[in-house]
């Protein structure tokens, strides 16, 4: 949990649920009997769907932990790869986003994230 003021651009927030990266954040002066507002715009890391949220500066809201791995693909099948991740080889499967679908091709590295127990392939290697 953190306040709405302490978010800058490039951070993460929740916003219903959903891990989102911060792409713009401004604040409103206070009013005569109120609060300096903060208007937080973020883009969903799993589903890229733009949401906003407008809170008071000192309202807290939650962060979630980002975690970034490594895994080689083992196998592609379809559109999803089977991977083995390089530090516990734990093998998994995630579906190839549309921007890496000729890339990612067996026994190449990539680069995954992980947050709120849900994974995504970020890049290739």
């Amino acid at each position: 949990m953190t306040e709405v003021g302490k978010l800058k651009e490039g951070r993460f927030v929740i916003i219903d649920d959903e891990p989102c990266r911060v792409v713009g954040f401004s604040t409103s002066a206070p009013g005569k009997h109120g609060h300096a507002k903060a208007k937080v715009d973020a883009i969903g890391l799993f589903d890229g769907q733009k949401r906003s949220i407008v809170h008071p500066t000192s309202a807290k809201v939650g962060v979630p932990i980002i975690e970034r791995g490594g895994a080689q693909v083992l196998a592609v099948i379809a559109n999803s790869a089977q991977l083995m991740d390089l530090t516990t080889y734990e093998i998994f499967e995630l579906p190839i986003p549309l921007n890496l679908r000729g890339e990612a091709r067996e026994g190449v590295e990539v680069e995954y994230i992980q947050a709120l127990g849900r994974r995504k392939i970020e890049r290739v290697k």
